[in-house]
């Protein structure tokens, strides 16, 4: 109850309200894209600085290895079972989307840490970049196979796989990935100077830009709700149980690692989000057999507002209680 409380998430629950009555109430694109890189921004300097105070150690390398692991088994685990009632091509869409991670979950689990004070690796934010290409990359690779089992008698359209260079090339160039990472270098060069200049934008403002963004995504939410209407039970079932799914899996990883709550907690949070941004993106192109419409109503519609919502604090409440 207390996190509904928040003023960012009674932000998102305002924007839900307003696209479901159909408000004119509206975000431009450009105002909502410079908020996304301010958060990314903000959150990259905030890992920075708190780097330079813990310095890198095992514990660290430890839990950006756990972050890769879940950014390659949870798309693994989602496509062979999504396939048994989804086209080949919808499946490894939609395993990608949710075997990849949510910047603005990521962040608003940061706030919410922040709020009950428990500690967090600032190493955390570049866990979250580790995780958010391996999905695509395998992805393209799961479609590339597919293409080529489909032979002229069968209907093939003469489609061709997309180049892993390109698809590596668009993942790791990516600006609000550059964004993160160069941040994060500027609050560890800069330590503690830098934290005390950089406090009237990285932390006082935070909070505010966090809550007008999440206005925006609720407006986002509430009007992809009508494209997750009608689809297989089955189907909404994944977008419900398998991101506490791939949260337990992150968890027993961080009960393995003896990781701190906090960084448990933010391990939980990105192994069960769903991306709705980078990865639609980058499936339009790579992958234009599957449904959009599809993948980006479950991530956005479903699971995005049900991790914003329930899934945050139940994910710190059941990792502190693991690991305490």
């Amino acid at each position: 109850m207390q996190n509904i409380l928040d003023p960012a998430i009674l932000f998102f629950l305002v924007g839900v309200m307003a696209g479901a009555v159909k408000s004119n109430l509206e975000i431009p694109p450009s105002i909502s894209r410079f908020l996304s890189l301010y958060l990314l921004m903000a959150l990259g300097l905030k890992g920075g600085f708190a780097l330079s105070q813990s310095g890198l150690t095992a514990q660290i390398g430890a839990s950006l290895a756990a972050a890769i692991a879940l950014a390659v088994v949870v798309p693994l685990l989602g496509y062979n079972l999504l396939k048994r009632f989804l086209s080949g091509f919808d499946a490894a869409a939609v395993a990608a989307t949710y075997g990849s991670v949510s910047a603005v979950t990521f962040v608003t689990a940061v706030q919410y840490l922040e709020n009950q004070h428990i500690p967090y690796g600032g190493h955390m934010a570049a866990a979250m970049a580790l995780m958010e290409s391996p999905a695509i990359i395998m992805a393209v690779i799961f479609a590339n196979s597919l293409r080529q089992q489909v032979t002229p008698a069968q209907g093939a359209t003469g489609s061709t796989g997309l180049p892993i260079g390109k698809i590596l090339h668009e993942s790791f160039t990516d600006g609000a990935q550059l964004l993160l990472l160069g941040a994060m270098l500027v609050g560890l060069v800069t330590g503690e100077s830098g934290k005390a200049a950089m406090q009237p934008f990285s932390g006082d403002l935070f909070k505010g830009m966090l809550s007008f963004f999440l206005l925006d995504m609720g407006l986002m939410a509430a009007r992809n709700l009508p494209q997750v209407r009608g689809q297989s039970p089955w189907l909404l079932a994944y977008a419900i149980v398998g991101p506490l799914t791939h949260a337990s899996i992150a968890l027993g990883l961080a009960w393995l690692l003896q990781l701190p709550q906090g960084d448990a907690t933010l391990l939980m949070v990105l192994a069960a989000s769903a991306s709705y941004i980078a990865v639609p993106a980058v499936l339009r192109y790579a992958i234009p057999e599957a449904n959009p419409s599809l993948y980006f109503g479950l991530s956005l519609g479903v699971t995005f507002p049900l991790n914003i919502l329930l899934g945050i604090p139940f994910y710190s409440q059941v990792s502190g209680l693991v690991l305490s």
